[in-house]
């Protein structure tokens, strides 16, 4: 194919068009965002994108660390990148891979600290909620693992006898409407125990009586609508300074699941796929291999 000229934005026009057909809606929205405001200011005045050359990708990676980023969000900006690039190669705007030339970012040591809960300081934090709904969300991600966001897509369908299937997640930004979960191995099916599902039909209750009807739409937690990730925030950091704990996000729910099976001697395997992680490498990388915070009480026999 004939190398055609391209300016940086035109480009980027045509590329956006490419990407939104072959990427899921929230990782598009999070690649395009990504560079738009960390890539495209950069190169907005490159009038022909064959006149780039490898130092402009080293100066740009040098403004980059600059500003002082995370590894795994320079990994993030150095994929977009070259992800770009290979569309115009494709397309005929460019001649050899630059971005490819040029190394990823430099890692810089980091200290990764995950906050996590044990059994015992979870039971404080679930006492320091006012809000049932709000309650059962953090038992269902603590006892079983899924991602926030595909707990807030659960809906009353998802649930057959004691089994709930994970087959949605939901934007945790924007119109907040239902997606696919982040990969095929998400989508999977796990036993819930007697008191969840005692739980969750209260919830249903619940939604009976403050909606006048009930509908097997209707979201496990939220009724009509799911919850919102900013209110679920509001509601754990006010209750984790009630019980005097150290503030944790909703992912890190999903890691005191993973951490307590493990110590339980739960099989890795069986960790893995009821995370619905791709791999079991996976898992063990991130809560075998990884240096991780464990907080003050120790886990003992309060897991058991």
């Amino acid at each position: 194919m004939s190398t055609q000229i391209s300016t940086f934005i035109s480009a980027f026009e045509e590329y956006k068009v490419f990407a939104k057909k072959r990427h899921k809606k929230q990782g598009y929205d999070t690649h395009i965002r990504n560079i738009s405001l960390h890539i495209l200011p950069y190169f907005k005045d490159v009038k022909d994108m064959r006149k780039l050359v490898k130092k402009d990708i080293i100066i740009w990676q040098d403004k980059i660390l600059d500003k002082n980023f995370s590894n795994s969000f320079n990994s993030g900006l150095y994929y977009a990148f070259s992800s770009f690039v290979q569309f115009c190669m494709d397309f005929g705007y460019m001649e050899e891979t630059i971005v490819l030339s040029v190394s990823n970012f430099s890692k810089k040591i980091e200290k990764k600290e995950k906050v996590i809960f044990n059994l015992f300081q979870f039971r404080k934090f679930r006492f320091c909620l006012t809000d049932y709904i709000d309650k059962q969300f953090f038992n269902f991600i603590f006892f079983y693992g899924p991602r926030p966001s595909e707990a807030m897509a659960l809906r009353f369908t998802d649930l057959k006898g004691c089994n709930a299937t994970i087959n949605h997640s939901i934007e945790r930004k924007g119109t907040r409407t239902l997606d696919t979960p982040k990969n095929q191995s998400s989508i999977r099916t796990f036993k819930i125990s007697m008191l969840m599902r005692f739980r969750i039909w209260k919830l249903k209750r619940l939604y009976t009586k403050k909606c006048g009807t009930f509908n097997e739409e209707f979201f496990v937690f939220g009724g009509m609508k799911p919850l919102a990730p900013s209110t679920i925030d509001r509601h754990m950091r006010k209750a984790c300074d009630k019980a005097k704990l150290p503030h944790i996000t909703q992912h890190g729910f999903r890691h005191s699941y993973a951490t307590r099976s493990i110590h339980n001697h739960v099989p890795i395997d069986v960790v893995s796929r009821n995370m619905g992680h791709s791999k079991i490498s996976m898992t063990c990388d991130v809560y075998l291999h990884q240096e991780k915070r464990i907080l003050s009480i120790p886990f003992r026999k309060l897991f058991f």
